[in-house]
C-alpha cells in the first residue's frame, strides 16, 4: 500500500491530515480521491503547475504523470514549488 504526503498548507485543508493510504491503480484516480482534490486540479481538471509530484522520490512525469501505475509503489509526496523574484 502506497501514501501519498501532502504539504502542510494543504494538510490544513484535510483536517490536520498531512498523509493517506492509497491504494488506486493510477497516480490521477489516487489523487482525484483525496479530500483536497479541488486544490490540486483546476477547473479543467488539469494538475496546477506550481504542484510538483514524486513517486518513491522520482518526478511522476519521467513516470508517466497522472498514468502512473502504483503497483509496488510506497510513496506518492506532493511538494508546492516556491518562487519569487
Amino acid at each position: 500500500m502506497a501514501q501519498v504526503i501532502i504539504p502542510s498548507v494543504l494538510a490544513a485543508q484535510a483536517g490536520g491530515r498531512a498523509r493517506f493510504d492509497i491504494t488506486d491503480e493510477t497516480l490521477g484516480d489516487a489523487l482525484r480521491a483525496l479530500p483536497v482534490a479541488d486544490l490540486l486540479f483546476d477547473a479543467h481538471g488539469e494538475w496546477r503547475r506550481h504542484l510538483m509530484l514524486y513517486v518513491d522520490g522520482e518526478d511522476a512525469r519521467e513516470r508517466g504523470g497522472m498514468d502512473c501505475a502504483l503497483a509496488g509503489v510506497r510513496e506518492v509526496r506532493i511538494v508546492g514549488m516556491i518562487s519569487g523574484g
